[in-house]
């Protein structure tokens, strides 16, 4: 597929996003839902950050979040968290009591509330975090805060049926994350190999970022990644790959 295709798909889709809740993101909710309708986004994911992060919101802004209504604007929200990996077992700084409370669970390593190991070690905490039943998505598994083996995590993702993000803003050269190109092509290509579908995250903490995928999309073009498996153009095929619920 050529770049003129690429650049005139629709995204229909961006679930990796953060609100003021978050401590260190600039738009409220409801700027966030405008702004994805504005785009013509079918699907808005909000994902506020894990206890882990500094500055984050309470547990009880997550318990308390079924008094959002789940359509505004035309636009269906999950609400969720990116939850964070701690460690090389896997450990989850969220609860499954409170992961229940959530309609979508990302789960992502942090360099800030990470402890690693070895690159065989590091691997073992993020399948872990893959193979965890209500994780849906792991964020920003290329983004050089670890070593990782990325083949592995690619067959673990694919058995489980756990997305993993191409993520835009961690491409950005002001974050000076000097691997993550060349780890998210060397993912894009073991996931083109392995038949293995991903999502791109915008990782969006302003409503002017949603669905910015540019970064994303040149490593797409570059690796000739199947737009059909890329979760940000169907919805329904991401609800399903999931098992989320539709209603």
């Amino acid at each position: 597929m050529g770049l003129t295709n690429y650049r005139t798909l629709k995204p229909l889709l961006d679930v990796h996003t953060h609100t003021v809740a978050s401590g260190h993101a600039y738009s409220s909710l409801q700027e966030m839902v405008h702004a994805a309708a504005e785009k013509g986004l079918q699907v808005l994911g909000i994902t506020e950050h894990g206890p882990s992060i500094p500055g984050t919101c309470s547990l009880l802004y997550f318990k308390n979040m079924h008094i959002i209504p789940r359509q505004m604007y035309g636009v269906r929200l999950l609400l969720g968290s990116e939850i964070n990996i701690l460690d090389t077992k896997g450990t989850l700084d969220m609860s499954e009591k409170y992961m229940d409370y959530l309609d979508l669970c990302i789960a992502g390593i942090h360099s800030i509330c990470w402890q690693g190991g070895t690159r065989a070690q590091n691997t073992e905490g993020m399948m872990a975090a893959i193979r965890h039943p209500k994780v849906h998505i792991i964020s920003h598994p290329a983004d050089g805060v670890a070593e990782l083996d990325f083949e592995a995590l690619v067959l673990a993702a694919r058995d489980a049926h756990t997305l993993l993000e191409v993520n835009n803003h961690s491409l950005a050269p002001c974050r000076k994350m000097t691997r993550a190109t060349e780890n998210n092509r060397t993912l894009l290509r073991l996931c083109r190999k392995h038949d293995v579908p991903v999502i791109l995250g915008s990782d969006a903490h302003i409503s002017f970022q949603i669905a910015d995928y540019e970064r994303a999309l040149t490593l797409v073009e570059e690796t000739e990644f199947p737009s059909e498996m890329i979760m940000n153009y169907h919805p329904e095929a991401f609800f399903e790959y999931l098992g989320i619920k539709t209603q």
